[in-house]
């Protein structure tokens, strides 16, 4: 019982400094960049707020086919407007087409309904 015991406490013990080895990894090497959120949540100010509060407060148009609504969502999701094509190749149409069914397509192409659509979420 004794020996048993004793593995299983030095087991505990390089899980648990394992686990310090691996919290120190991700807090130094910040792979999934979760410091600019810890950041926010926390309420620092991490160098992208200090360029957002540099920046005059008039809008900008990013893209010319979205709405500002739009635009702000895709920002919020980590998606710059400014990178989106702003014209449809019949290549992409066909796809949209093909992947989605005649009737679908023709459904999203056609303007959302007042108070629904990405906005309303």
């Amino acid at each position: 019982m004794k020996r048993f015991l004793n593995i299983f406490f030095v087991t505990l013990g390089v899980i648990f400094f394992l686990l310090i080895l691996a919290g120190i990894y991700f807090y130094v090497a910040d792979p999934l960049e979760l410091k600019p959120l810890f950041g926010q949540i926390f309420g620092e100010e991490t160098a992208s707020t200090t360029e957002e509060s540099a920046t005059p407060t008039g809008t900008t148009d990013k893209h010319p086919l979205l709405s500002a609504s739009q635009e702000q969502a895709l920002e919020k999701v980590g998606i710059n407007p400014a990178t989106l094509p702003t014209t449809i190749t019949p290549a992409m149409e066909q796809c949209f087409y093909e992947k989605l069914g005649a009737t679908r397509a023709t459904e999203m192409k056609l303007p959302a309904p007042e108070g629904r659509g990405i906005s309303s979420l």
